[in-house]
């Protein structure tokens, strides 16, 4: 029998300070040098701030080779490879590195691996942006590895002098699995010199993780192609969701998840804008779900300056501040 309708709201949520960044470098290059703007791949992974950017003037596009020679191109929030970079240059395009600061630590990992001639395994999904960028630092000293089972099958040239880093965006507890079966088979295998998972990654399934034990359904906010909202899916179903789905907008909601359930557990991925949670609850609201308590588990103060190609001199000029995640906080 349903009982009490309510909703727990995971905290932290939502947009993460690298995503932020990433978007309002968008914005401002719009603002400052007019439309259109080229953005290489999706400047974050998420359709609403995508299709939002497109009707401001940003034109998204798959390599460097479709953006017309002088423009000015955004790198994504993912990063990119070196060879992205010189392509970019070749063309005389005026690039804006819009990279996520963490990420680029990833790449300063493996650059410098390589250079002490290390075997570098990178755990992370072959074919994402961020793990394309990051295994094109240093191509000739890079394994990916997609996954724990994965990890039984990969063999390294030398066992003695081999390290693992990873994407910024995995389940932490799948990428802890990954490292346990590598170390099995590399008992020498070093660690990164600090957590390549990214803080925001990691906040949101912690809170998700204490939301899902008590939610009889968990609703995830993020798009298809967000590796760190597809987890929190995953993540909510291992601690105890009965059922967990991904939308993207509100609309998507199914009558059919609701039979028998009391508590309905919310969050949102990293590159998610809040006005997107807060249609959701909204909707839930219709639904006799207006009783909603928030679950926070972290604060987020992280900020981030903009890329320097958009920074002014003027001082107190908002293209000087630092960002942080503007949603992320409850």
């Amino acid at each position: 029998m349903q009982g009490h309708k309510r909703v727990l709201l995971a905290a932290p949520r939502g947009y993460c300070a690298g995503v932020d960044r990433a978007v309002v470098a968008v914005e401002k290059a719009l603002e400052r040098y007019g439309a259109p703007v080229y953005v290489r791949k999706q400047i974050v992974h998420n359709i609403h701030v995508v299709t939002e950017l497109e009707a401001a003037g940003a034109i998204f596009v798959d390599e460097v080779d479709e953006v017309p020679a002088g423009a000015h191109v955004v790198f994504s929030a993912h990063g990119v490879s070196p060879a992205v970079v010189s392509a970019a240059s070749d063309r005389g395009l005026q690039a804006i590195d819009a990279t996520c600061p963490l990420v680029t630590k990833v790449h300063r990992e493996a650059v410098r691996f390589a250079k002490s001639d290390y075997e570098i395994l990178l755990i992370g999904h072959e074919g994402h942006e961020e793990v394309e960028g990051t295994a094109g630092e240093a191509p000739e000293h890079i394994t990916i590895v997609n996954s724990p089972d994965h990890a039984d099958e990969v063999e390294v040239k030398d066992p003695s002098k081999v390290v693992w880093l990873s994407q910024t965006t995995l389940s932490v507890d799948e990428t802890m699995e990954t490292v346990r079966r590598l170390r099995v088979r590399f008992p020498h295998l070093q660690d990164p010199p600090s957590d390549d998972i990214c803080y925001a990654t990691q906040n949101r399934q912690v809170a998700i993780k204490k939301v899902a034990k008590d939610a009889d359904l968990v609703i995830v906010v993020g798009s298809a192609n967000s590796s760190n909202s597809v987890r929190l899916v995953e993540v909510a179903l291992e601690y105890g969701a009965k059922a967990a789905y991904r939308i993207d907008y509100a609309d998507e909601i199914e009558q059919s998840w609701f039979d028998g359930v009391a508590t309905v557990g919310v969050t949102s991925g990293a590159s998610v804008p809040e006005v997107l949670v807060q249609e959701v609850l909204a909707d839930l609201a219709g639904a006799g779900y207006r009783d909603v308590e928030e679950v926070k588990t972290a604060e987020e103060d992280l900020l981030f300056s903009l890329p320097k190609e958009l920074r002014s001199d003027a001082a107190g000029n908002r293209d000087d501040r630092a960002l942080g995640g503007r949603t992320t906080r409850p």
